[in-house]
C-alpha cells in the first residue's frame, strides 16, 4: 500500500488497473476499492499482524450511519440526534422549521448567567460534533453564532440566552432526525439540477456573508465542493482579518474553495480518478470574479494581494500551469453556499437541501 500525500490517513493500491483503498482513523478502518481479491487478501494480512474484527459491509463509523439502496448511499446521523434529544429530555418537544430565526443577533452580553454551565457545555459540545457532518446545524448556526456558543461555554458564566438559541437547533433537530446525504452514480458532471454543462468533475460553491458578526465585523465563509454532482467537501467558518468591502469578502471565500478544490483533485488524481478538466466555482458576486479575471482591478484592492495572486495563478494560469478553475456568476437565489452564511427561511432551506443531495428516508410518504 502506498500513503497518500495529500491525506496521512489513506493508503492506496493499484496494480492491473484495479485499486484498494483504505482509510484509518485511530483504530478504526475502512476498506473498499475494485479489487475483491485484493481486499481479501489485504485482510487477512492485516489480521495476521494485528488483532482486528472484520465488521462486514460497512454500516456504522465514527456515528456516522451507512444506508445503501439501488439509488446510492445514504450518510446520516439519526441514532446520535435521537440520543441526543432523549439526553435532553427533548423527545416530545414541539418542532419547528428551521434551526434559526432570520433576524436574530446573538449578543454576548443577553440574558443572565446560568445556574448549570457545565450542562449547557455539554450541550454545545454535542452540537459541534453532530455540525462536523451534519451539515444542516453547521449551516444556519453559520458556525459564527456557534462560535460564540463555543466560546461562551468556556467562560465561567455562559448566559440564558445562547441556550435558548441552542434548544431551538434542537427543536429543528427533532423534526429532522433522519436528513443525510445521498452519494449516488449520477452519470453527468452538472452541478444539481443546473442545466449548465461542465467541463469537468469537480464543481464549487462559495459565498461570504459581509460584516456579518455584530461584535467583530468579521465575515463569515461559506463554501461547499461537488464531485460528480454529489457533496464531498463544505464549509463555514468565521474570517481570520476584518474586509473593507464585499468584494473583499467574496474573494477570500473564493480563495478559500480554490485551495480546498485543489486539494481535492490532487487527492483523487492520485487514486486515479479525474483528468487534469477545469473545474467550475459558482460565486455570486461580480466584481470577485472581475477582479480573478482581471489584473488591472488588483491595483485597487492590495490589501488582498495574496489571495487575488493565489486565485488569479487558477483562473488566469501561468506560464508552467494551465488554467484550473473557470468562475461563474450565479444568481443570489441558487447560491447552495449561502446555507453555509445566514439564517435563512424553510422554503429556501428545503431547497438548498435538496440542491446539495440531502434527503430522509424516513420521512413518510
Amino acid at each position: 500500500m502506498t500513503r497518500s500525500s495529500q491525506d496521512y490517513s489513506l493508503f492506496f493500491r493499484h496494480k492491473e488497473g484495479r485499486r484498494i483503498i483504505l482509510v484509518v482513523y485511530v483504530d478504526d478502518i475502512i476498506i473498499t476499492g475494485d479489487d475483491s481479491s485484493g481486499v481479501v487478501e489485504l485482510k487477512r494480512f492485516l489480521q495476521s499482524q494485528f488483532q482486528i474484527t472484520d465488521l462486514g459491509r460497512l454500516r456504522y463509523f465514527l456515528g456516522i450511519e451507512v444506508s445503501r439502496s439501488p439509488q446510492g448511499i445514504l450518510l446520516s446521523q439519526r441514532k446520535y440526534v435521537l440520543d441526543m434529544l432523549s439526553e435532553c429530555g427533548l423527545l416530545g418537544c414541539k418542532p419547528v422549521e428551521s434551526p434559526m430565526l432570520a433576524t436574530t443577533k446573538l449578543l454576548p452580553k443577553d440574558g443572565n448567567p446560568l445556574k448549570d454551565p457545565e450542562r449547557y457545555r455539554r450541550l454545545v459540545g454535542k452540537l459541534m460534533t453532530l455540525a462536523y457532518f451534519y451539515m444542516v446545524v453547521g449551516l444556519m448556526l453559520r458556525l459564527d453564532p456557534l462560535d460564540r456558543f463555543y466560546s461562551l461555554s468556556s467562560c465561567a458564566n455562559p448566559l440564558t440566552f445562547p441556550p435558548f438559541a441552542a434548544l431551538r437547533v434542537l427543536r429543528y433537530l427533532k423534526a429532522t432526525p433522519g436528513l443525510g446525504i445521498l452519494y449516488s452514480d449520477q452519470g453527468h458532471c452538472r452541478v444539481g439540477a443546473f442545466t449548465e454543462e461542465g467541463y469537468g468533475k469537480i464543481s464549487g460553491f462559495s459565498d461570504a456573508d459581509w460584516a456579518g458578526c455584530p461584535i467583530s465585523r468579521r465575515s463569515t465563509t461559506g463554501y461547499c465542493v461537488f464531485v460528480g454532482g454529489n457533496l464531498v467537501s463544505w464549509k463555514s467558518k468565521k474570517q481570520h482579518t476584518l474586509s473593507r468591502s464585499s468584494a473583499e469578502s467574496e474573494y477570500r471565500a473564493m480563495a478559500d474553495v480554490s485551495c480546498e478544490m485543489t486539494w481535492i483533485k490532487r487527492l483523487l488524481r492520485e487514486l486515479g480518478v479525474v483528468t487534469d478538466n477545469l473545474t467550475r466555482l459558482y460565486c455570486d458576486s461580480q466584481s470577485a470574479i472581475h477582479i480573478a479575471k482581471n489584473q488591472v482591478f488588483h491595483e485597487r484592492t492590495k490589501h488582498i494581494e495574496v489571495d487575488c495572486h493565489l486565485v488569479r495563478d487558477h483562473v488566469v494560469g501561468t506560464k508552467s500551469n494551465p488554467p484550473s478553475i473557470q468562475p461563474i456568476h450565479i444568481r443570489t437565489e441558487n447560491q447552495l453556499a449561502d446555507i453555509l452564511t445566514k439564517p435563512l427561511r424553510k422554503s429556501q432551506i428545503d431547497f438548498i437541501c435538496n440542491k446539495l443531495g440531502m434527503i430522509n428516508i424516513y420521512a413518510p410518504t
